[in-house]
């Protein structure tokens, strides 16, 4: 009888030392916070349309609130992105030190007003419950980074309440940045009661991606083994885009391809009940001879590939797996192992293929192809999951290959790298599969120190791109602002075209400095309104009375906002005059109306409004719908190169090294880290629109390989059932 198994295989001791701890920690708050900050945009459109949701069923009073809250931030999205992004960064970090520093955690900049007690309560309270149903939510796998966590640290146990990236931290920064976003103080109570799983950011990636970050550096704490097993499967099968994965015609192509290989993988692996096997377990014990007999065969041709390696007999092994698949001891390959070989043919033949990539990569590129071979064939996961140590170490080595500095030779820290790792894996897969992850790992770290290196390189060209982002979402916001008022066509033509001209301006620089000024903005809204109102028809006493109390304090705020913009000269007294102009006609406008003629004056009103705000939307262009260059730029990764066409006709290829938080701005830089260019996104997908410029590498080399093979398959297959019968 086998024994039981009572834990999983792994080192009792912390495999992290104590002086990589908090930069193991800091790592794993750097990628919680990009892969947040990845989903503010979404965020705050749910939460706006929750406003307004709110505010239909909400008291009169509150639904203001609501409405106006929730249209602030829709014309603010970049502001309110800053500020999230920033509390969220800061507030991790801060409790990835309390974690590893107990008592020694750093105050978060303060939120700007704070609420009553009694709200103050209510607040803590609401998080507190929305905090618990989405530790509910994702139970299994808060409960395995609490013991990753644990294990890393060197603990017993880790409480969840001391988890650093526990949904209550999420929550709380949330609330942090809209007090701090919105100046109004009696809006402040809004935001916290709606929060719950159905609207805050998606934790379950977030929490996915640290385990699988923390497993990648073998943290795999001592575990009952059903319980470990448990938690495994449960974030095998909740990993995000499961779902997305089903309805992938790839991926149902790969389920056709390899159906029940989880089934047939757990028949076949299962241990013998006695030591002289039935009858019916004779197919298992014949399919465990041949597994045995394949990885024999595929080892004893690794190690004959890892001697020739380097020699230009075989510069490519473009033939080896040719030669497995003709030399394989009889009955060793099985239908599924053949269809393994056919994809990997493909996989690398892309690589092979692949003009941008040096002979001398494809050669150490094509050194891996038994390793991997051995890899897809245990587990076919290889052609499933993305995040296989196998299939990312290829996609990684081809996505590095690009940039190889061919001048330098093999001195290049870059061939060094790959040349290093293909050794290990031909040396070290034989008896560990392990080592892939950990080469992915290596992979991963010497592209994160690149990055790191460049943006010093480029810290000036990135200052200035994330000011001039900025500068275009204040006069995106302004632009808005301005459309709305003028959008209904009651405005006067005079003081529509000031506003357009002029106040986008006011507006744009009132945004710029919201950080240090938030009642800036609200301020020059405000002005606007006022000066949209004055110019209305004042049909009654009380209109014509309040139009006079307003208007000192109004032309004083539109002198010194017009002052900052420094708009001097006749045209600003012109509009002045017309200004005067309008609003003494206003007043010496008959008084005493029936109100039979204040309808027909209303009517009259309204008509020359609509009909303007129709001439307005008929000239109009209307925005151009996003194609599938923008998609193309917009899924654009840091590392990717791009070939840009000179006017000789030559090409430059150079590297994505940086895109601001809002993707509107892509710094590239050449080989040696220096700037070559900067263009904008909608640049960039007119120079691929216009074929000046075509992506060179593409992350997921495996996945676009697997799309090719499949999408031809379909494509064939629709053509044979279009085709007509003879």
């Amino acid at each position: 009888m086998a024994p039981e198994a009572s834990s999983i295989d792994a080192p009792s001791a912390n495999p992290i030392p104590p002086s990589l701890r908090i930069e193991v920690l800091q790592e794993l708050a750097d990628a919680a916070a990009s892969l947040a900050n990845k989903q503010i945009d979404g965020f705050v459109t749910r939460l706006a349309d929750a406003m307004l949701d709110a505010a239909r069923t909400a008291g009169e009073e509150q639904a203001k609130q609501l409405a106006a809250s929730a249209a602030l931030l829709k014309r603010n999205r970049y502001p309110f992105y800053y500020v999230m992004s920033e509390r969220l960064g800061a507030a991790l970090h801060n409790e990835v030190l309390a974690v590893e520093y107990p008592g020694t955690v750093q105050e978060s900049a303060a939120v700007p007003a704070s609420l009553p007690p009694e709200l103050e309560v209510d607040k803590k309270l609401c998080l507190v419950k929305a905090a618990r149903a989405i530790e509910t939510e994702n139970t299994t796998r808060l409960t395995a980074l609490n013991i990753r966590l644990a294990s890393l640290l060197g603990r017993e146990a880790l409480q969840t309440a001391q988890n650093p990236f526990r949904p209550h931290i999420f929550l709380s920064v949330i609330h942090e940045s809209w007090c701090e976003f919105q100046p109004d103080a009696a809006a402040h109570h809004l935001v916290y009661r709606m929060l719950g799983p159905s609207l805050c950011l998606d934790l379950a990636p977030v929490l996915h991606t640290l385990n699988m970050a923390l497993i990648k550096r073998g943290i795999v704490p001592h575990l009952p083994a059903s319980a470990l097993v448990a938690t495994l499967d449960e974030e095998r099968k909740s990993a995000p885009g499961q779902d997305e994965a089903a309805m992938d015609p790839v991926m149902r192509q790969l389920r056709r391809l390899f159906p029940s290989e989880e089934k047939a993988a757990a028949k076949t692996d299962r241990a013998l009940d006695t030591d002289f096997p039935s009858l019916f377990a004779e197919d298992a014990v014949h399919a465990t001879a041949s597994r045995n007999e394949l990885m024999g065969f595929l080892s004893a041709m690794q190690r004959k590939g890892a001697a020739q390696s380097g020699r230009t007999a075989m510069p490519f092994q473009v033939e080896i797996l040719d030669r497995i698949r003709r030399e394989a001891p009889v009955g060793a390959l099985s239908a599924t192992d053949t269809s393994v070989i056919n994809l990997l043919k493909k996989i690398f033949g892309m690589v092979f293929a692949d003009d941008h990539i040096a002979d001398e990569m494809k050669a150490m590129i094509g050194a891996l192809q038994v390793p991997v071979l051995k890899a897809a064939v245990q587990d076919k996961d290889f052609f499933f999951k993305t995040a296989h140590p196998a299939r990312r170490v290829v996609d990684l080595m081809a996505r590095l290959a690009v940039g190889w500095d061919r001048q330098k030779g093999n001195a290049d820290p870059l061939y060094v790298l790959i040349e290093r790792n293909v050794k290990r894996i031909q040396q070290e897969s034989e008896q560990r599969m392990a080592v892939f992850a950990d080469v992915a790992a290596e992979l991963m770290s010497f592209i994160k120190r690149d990055e790191t290196a460049t943006e010093q390189v480029l810290v000036h060209s990135i200052g200035n791109a994330l000011q001039q982002e900025k500068h275009d979402q204040c006069v995106k916001a302004a632009k808005n602002d301005v459309a709305m008022r003028v959008g209904t066509g009651e405005v006067v033509a005079f003081v529509e075209t000031f506003l357009e001209d002029k106040w986008v301006n006011v507006l744009t620089l009132a945004y710029g400095v919201k950080e240090d000024k938030p009642q800036a903005a609200e301020n020059a809204i405000k002005t606007m309104d006022d000066l949209c109102w004055s110019v209305k028809p004042k049909i009654t006493a009380a209109e014509r009375k309040e139009l006079l109390a307003k208007l000192p304090s109004m032309l004083v705020m539109l002198n010194k906002w017009l002052d900052l913009i420094k708009w001097h000269g006749d045209d600003r007294a012109q509009f002045f005059t017309e200004l005067a102009e309008t609003h003494a006609s206003l007043m010496r406008a008959p008084l005493e109306l029936s109100p039979e003629r204040q309808m027909q004056i209303a009517l009259a009103i309204a008509k020359h409004a609509a009909e303007r705000r129709a001439q307005r939307q008929a000239q109009q262009q209307p925005e151009p719908e996003p194609d599938e260059f923008d998609q193309m730029v917009d899924e654009l990764e840091r590392g990717t190169w791009i070939a840009f066409k000179r006017k000789d006709g030559s090409e430059m290829k150079i590297k994505l090294a940086w895109v601001s938080p809002m993707r509107s701005l892509y710094i590239f830089s050449t080989k040696d880290r220096q700037e070559a260019l900067s263009i904008s996104a909608e640049g960039l997908a007119q120079a691929l629109r216009e074929e000046r410029a075509s992506v060179v590498s593409i992350s997921g080399l495996v996945g676009k390989a697997l799309a090719s093979v499949f999408g031809a398959e379909s494509a064939n297959e629709a053509a044979l059932e279009a085709k007509p019968a003879a």
